[in-house]
């Protein structure tokens, strides 16, 4: 026992001082206690800052200048002022091409452009394509950091994105928000709609700037927010990087972008038109007009038909069918599978290439 109590007595003295230094540590810092009683509230929201560092040098300002006639019905001859605006783009890749909206730079007498580490340059225009609102612009810069692609299609409602731009001139801006919405269409706003909707803050200056994912990737191109004249908030438009990736593409390599056309024009199938043909509402979509000498018109195809299938792909909306018809070759072989009084039949045509402003 004699050999027992020198050592009974270090582990009495070392648990003293343990629970004094304990005691301290909850006295000074109360929060190391646990939550008796009450749920762990998990992992505490991430800064997406890292995300923020990996993109944001790939966002540029756009300052734009136009001529505008200044109305003035008491002067003798025509007067113009200069209108000044602002806008954002994004860098995509490293031999100086940005892209941004068409409406930041259509009309514009002189475009300069601001990157982010301070350098300016004024752009050449590479080529536009006003029925999707963009723009690619080229610069001379060297090689500059580009913006990494992301995954539209992956997008699912709920995941957090953040928009980078130049809202009212306050250049480098970050604003948070989630996807509301995928597939936006119907809004007006361009031929070829198929927005992401979110609730991230979007400003004038803001347009052409990136949508980006948590992982610093760009998913789309802020382009548009709903009048905020009417009492809307948190509803703004980008367009996916899927459609941006291809119009880019074709831009750069042809300065323009070729589109399928079959020269019809299609409105969507009511549930009381559906019910009448006998079809299933929802099943199609029915022709309102058929251009003359076209591809549809060339096949045998009239108004009044319903379109259920084009290549296999079953059309449930006139949005569909224009994005599919857009992006068939000009001088593909096309099948359609419609109804007409009552029965079923298929239709071969050779897609043209789409006239502008013109319907599938």
């Amino acid at each position: 026992m004699a050999r027992l109590k020198p050592v009974l007595v270090f582990l009495l003295q070392s648990i003293v001082v343990g629970l004094a230094a304990a005691f301290i540590a909850v006295l000074l810092r109360p929060q190391l206690l646990p939550s008796i009683g009450q749920p762990d509230a998990g992992p505490q929201p991430a800064s997406y800052a890292d995300a923020v560092a990996i993109s944001a040098p790939a966002v540029a300002n756009v300052y734009t200048r136009r001529l505008v006639l200044a109305r003035d019905d008491n002067a003798v001859a025509d007067r113009y002022r200069t209108n000044t605006s602002l806008g954002s783009a994004v860098v995509i890749d490293p031999e100086g091409y940005l892209v941004t909206n068409y409406h930041v730079v259509a009309s514009a007498s002189e475009i300069r452009v601001q990157m982010a580490d301070g350098r300016i340059a004024s752009p050449t225009v590479v080529g536009v394509d006003a029925e999707t609102d963009l723009a690619v612009l080229k610069v001379d810069l060297g090689d500059l950091t580009a913006i990494r692609l992301g995954r539209s299609d992956q997008l699912r409602i709920g995941d957090v994105v953040l928009a980078i731009g130049n809202p009212y001139g306050l250049s480098k801006t970050v604003t948070q928000g989630i996807v509301s919405a995928t597939g936006r269409g119907l809004l007006g706003l361009n031929t070829f709609e198929n927005f992401i909707q979110t609730d991230a803050a979007i400003n004038e200056g803001n347009s052409g700037g990136a949508l980006i994912n948590t992982l610093g990737e760009l998913v789309g191109i802020n382009t548009a927010v709903l009048a905020q004249d009417v009492g809307t908030e948190g509803i703004s438009f980008a367009i996916p990087v899927n459609l941006v990736r291809g119009v880019v593409d074709e831009i750069k390599r042809q300065g323009r972008v070729i589109r399928g056309w079959v020269g019809l024009e299609p409105d969507e199938l009511t549930r009381a038109e559906a019910n009448a043909l006998g079809i299933d509402a929802g099943a199609g979509i029915i022709l309102t007009k058929v251009f003359e000498n076209g591809p549809a018109a060339m096949a045998g195809l009239l108004p009044g038909d319903v379109i259920l299938s084009i290549n296999g792909e079953q059309v449930r909306s006139r949005q569909q069918a224009l994005l599919i018809v857009a992006a068939l070759e000009p001088g593909n072989q096309v099948e359609i599978d419609a109804w007409r009084n009552g029965q079923r039949f298929s239709a071969t045509l050779t897609a043209a290439e789409r006239p502008p402003d013109e319907n599938p």
